[in-house]
Formats: structure tokens, C-alpha cells, sequence
């Protein structure tokens, strides 16, 4: 079952494990605590409605997710096939050689283990550097584990919820989309801590005055929201301040609606409302930006996402300057089973590397290439040339590529990150960025400023650690989450 994140689609009807069961074994799908007591009719209460709609969708998923176990035992405890009449098993002489029969020498001598020679201190010293860099990469590459349905919580409720704000009917749910808004919650925990509970404080229960609304800026603000995003949320809020009365939970979903326009301006300017590579067609994504912020991590989480969406991939491994960034990038490839281009020469040319990856994908039919590359400060003019030398490289190499220039982003960095893009986006031809380490960090605002005044569209967005952390980016997801109760 192939589920294409990049265009938000799932398996297609005739895969038995997508079809919605019927209504009988949705409702014994369900734990008895979890079963809805009436079905709701026309109600109208919004908040009952969807506590309804999240009911039907976990019964369906509880009910898939049981059909795949049984499939599963039963694939298991089949009996294995006899084997054919003129197949005969093998029978292997175990019988101890006889009693006083001497051994012959020259083959004990040739079956003997050969005692290993002592290493010397270079050898020894060089066999642990190997073990501490392997130790390193291995750190940093988390299984794969697939995900599971929990229970029916507050956080599976919130995350149907969203899915069905966007249209989703309860048989079109999959829970990849749940999985993930779970995470992505999760993920924005530490800056929804303090954006939500000073946001409700300022709000309270009386209509917005214009003192509410000075006090929602210093909260923005004090989230890396950006003066620019801050101005315009708060400026649209106060011109409706001056024509109606608003009260807080209209003033709530009215700030809502104008973060997710800042964050939706530069991808509709972009004419792409997702970043997806086009199929049976060579596209490169180089990934650049500055030391430390997860660039070859984030490589790895695209490459697995690709594998999972039904695309071919290869990986680029052109960042020769720092130790065992090769070795990382190659645990990557492995846990994701995308094949890894690399120079082991040390300091190798970057421009190489990826010279030798068009080359390799061009005669394989790959459909992306995922380029890492060299940490550097955007202030380093000499490397910063070193980006536009392999940008070269790839259009005289291949000309007819769709080539992507994604600026990684480290969220806890704040308004550093904010003038990174900045700067990148002069030097490197930036289409894009992927914000990540959201998880980390309580200033998850950046990401409308970056929007607001770098004009750069958020593609892909990390909010965790594990393989499946990464995903493209939903300016609706990322507010909800952002501003969840």
C-alpha cells in the first residue's frame, strides 16, 4: 500500500485495505467505553457533530487496522507447501568419525582458526575512530516503526477534527493523517505552552478592545512571529475592531484566518501548492544551509518519504568537508534503501560528487536526486560560490531537470534563522526552506516571519526526531496546531 505524502493521497479503492467496512463492523470495532450511545441527527451543536464524525472514523480505522492483524496471523500460521514427490530432503552425515582412526594433519592443520596477530597502537586507535564515527551515524537515523491507532483521546479527536475542516469524509481518513497531526501537536507543544495560554488570557471572555489586541502583540512577538506578520495579523483585527463588536472566540478563528493567509502568500505566489517531484522526470533538490541546522537528517527523512510515496530516489553526498558526514548520509540511504553517490578521496569535490550522481540517475531513470551539501555561514562569500559551481554543474548536465533549492532551517534559532533566509535566498537561488526542530523550541512563530519577510514558501516542516517527523507542508495544520487548545 502506497501512500503519496506529497499529494496528500492515499491507496486507491480497489486495495481491499482501504475500502471502509460496513456499518456493523464499525460499530464492533469499537471499545464499548468508545462506542457513540445515539447517533447524532441534524444536531445543531458543532462540537457534537464532530465528536460524532471522529467516532465513525476511529470505528473504520479500528476495524482496518484489526482485518490487517488477521491477515497477518493467518499469513503466519498457513502451513508451508509439501514438497514435491521428486524433491528429496537432503540428509547430512553427522554421524563422529570412528574410534582410532587418527586425523590426518595437513587437514586439521587447514581447518584450524588462525590466531589473529596483535594489532599495533595505530591500528587499534584507528579501529576506534571507525567504531565512535559508526557509532555517531547510527545515532541519528531511528527505525522505521509503523504507526498504530491509540486511543480515542483528546488528540485523535483534535486531529479528525482538522481533517474533516479540510473536506475529508470520515471513509478518506488513513492513519498516516492521523499519525502524523498527532506528532505535529506534539511537536508544537512548547510554543502552543506559551502562545495559547497568554493568547486566552489577553482574550478573556469580554468583547476585544483595542488593550486585548495590544497584548496580543507582545505575545506574537515574543513568538517569532515577526513585527511584519504581527502588523498585518493585528492591523486586518484592528480595522474589524472599528466597524463591529467581536468577541473572543470570533477574534480567535478571525487571527487564525489571517496567519494561515501570511503563510499561504508566497506558496500561491510560487504557483505550487505543493512541492512534489513530477513523475518519470529528473528532478534535483539541493539542500543548503548553515552549520548544525539538520540538513543531512532532513535528507534522510525526505529520501524515506519519497521510497514511501512510490518514487525513485538517489542520494547525492556532497558535503566532503565534515567528518563522517559521508557515513551518515549512508546509514540514511540504508534504513531507506535509496542508493548513496560518494567520493571517499577526503575533501573531494562537491561538484564532483554530484556530477557523478546526474550521471548515475540519468542512466538509472531516477525521478529525484537529493543533494547534501556543506554546512556554511552566509557571511563565507567563497562558499556560498561553492553553491552556484554545483548549481552549474547540474544545469549543463542535465538541462531538462526541475532543480529545487531548499533553505533547512533551525526553528529554535529565532530571528537568526529569519536573516539566514535572508541572506541564502540572495546568494543560492533559494525556492524554499524546511523548517525543522519545532519540537524543540518555543519560538515555532518563525515560521511567519520567514513567510512575512523573506517571501520564501515553507515546504516541508519537522516536529520530531523519528523517520516519519517530516512532512510537506499545511498552512491549516501548522495554525491549528500552533494555536490548539
Amino acid at each position: 500500500m502506497v501512500y503519496d505524502w506529497f499529494n496528500r493521497t492515499g491507496p486507491s479503492p480497489a486495495d481491499p485495505s482501504a475500502t471502509p467496512p460496513p456499518a456493523s463492523e464499525q460499530v464492533s470495532g469499537q471499545a464499548p467505553d468508545q462506542a457513540p450511545e445515539q447517533p447524532v441527527e441534524s444536531s445543531s451543536d458543532p462540537n457534537a457533530e464532530a465528536l460524532e464524525w471522529a467516532r465513525q472514523a476511529y470505528a473504520r480505522l479500528k476495524a482496518q487496522q484489526e482485518e490487517q492483524k488477521r491477515l497477518q496471523l493467518e499469513a503466519e500460521s498457513a502451513p508451508e507447501p509439501p514438497l514435491p514427490d521428486s524433491v528429496q530432503p537432503v540428509q547430512i552425515n553427522t554421524q563422529q568419525p570412528e574410534q582410532g582412526l587418527e586425523p590426518d594433519p595437513q587437514q586439521v592443520a587447514q581447518t584450524a582458526t588462525p590466531v589473529a596477530a596483535p594489532l599495533s597502537l595505530l591500528e587499534q586507535a584507528a579501529a576506534q575512530r571507525a567504531e565512535r564515527q559508526q557509532a555517531i551515524t547510527a545515532l541519528d537515523a531511528p527505525e522505521l516503526a509503523e504507526p498504530s491507532l491509540g486511543d480515542f483521546d483528546t488528540t485523535f479527536t483534535w486531529s479528525a477534527e482538522v481533517l474533516a475542516a479540510q473536506g475529508k469524509r470520515v471513509d478518506q481518513v488513513s492513519l498516516e493523517e492521523i499519525d502524523w497531526l498527532a506528532r505535529l501537536r506534539q511537536g508544537l507543544e512548547k510554543t502552543r505552552q506559551g502562545l495559547v495560554t497568554q493568547l486566552l488570557d489577553n482574550l478573556g471572555d469580554d468583547p476585544l478592545t483595542p488593550e486585548v489586541v495590544d497584548g496580543l502583540e507582545t505575545t506574537l512577538l515574543r513568538a517569532d512571529v515577526g513585527v511584519e506578520a504581527t502588523d498585518r495579523a493585528l492591523g486586518a483585527l484592528r480595522q474589524r475592531l472599528n466597524q463591529e463588536v467581536v468577541d473572543p472566540a470570533e477574534g480567535l478563528r478571525f487571527l487564525k484566518e489571517q496567519l494561515r493567509a501570511i503563510l499561504d502568500q508566497p506558496i500561491e505566489a510560487s504557483g505550487q501548492p505543493l512541492l512534489a517531484p513530477r513523475r518519470e522526470q529528473l528532478n534535483v533538490w539541493l539542500l543548503v544551509g548553515v552549520n548544525g541546522v539538520g540538513k543531512t537528517t532532513t535528507l534522510g527523512k525526505l529520501a524515506n518519504l519519497a521510497v514511501r510515496s512510490g518514487y525513485s530516489c538517489l542520494i547525492a553526498a556532497a558535503d566532503t568537508f565534515r567528518a563522517a558526514a559521508v557515513q551518515q548520509v549512508q546509514v540514511w540511504g540504508e534504513r531507506s534503501q535509496v542508493p548513496v553517490i560518494s567520493n571517499p578521496s577526503a575533501n573531494a569535490d562537491p561538484a564532483a560528487v554530484v556530477y557523478d550522481a546526474i550521471g548515475a540517475a540519468q542512466a538509472k531513470g531516477t525521478e529525484l536526486v537529493l543533494v547534501d551539501t556543506a554546512g556554511r555561514l552566509q557571511t563565507k562569500h567563497n562558499l556560498m560560490e561553492e553553491l552556484s559551481k554545483v548549481r552549474r554543474i547540474v544545469d549543463k548536465l542535465a538541462p531538462e531537470a526541475v532543480v529545487e533549492s531548499l533553505l533547512v532551517l533551525d526553528a529554535s534559532q529565532g530571528q537568526n534563522g529569519l536573516r539566514q533566509a535572508m541572506a541564502f535566498a540572495k546568494a543560492a537561488g533559494l525556492t524554499g526552506v524546511v523548517l525543522t526542530k519545532l519540537d524543540g523550541s518555543a519560538r515555532g512563530g518563525v515560521a511567519l516571519a520567514v513567510a512575512s519577510e523573506a517571501r520564501l514558501p515553507i515546504r516541508f516542516i519537522g516536529a520530531g526526531e523519528g523517520i516519519r517527523d517530516l512532512r510537506p507542508f499545511n498552512s491549516f495544520e501548522f495554525v491549528e496546531a500552533l494555536l490548539a487548545r
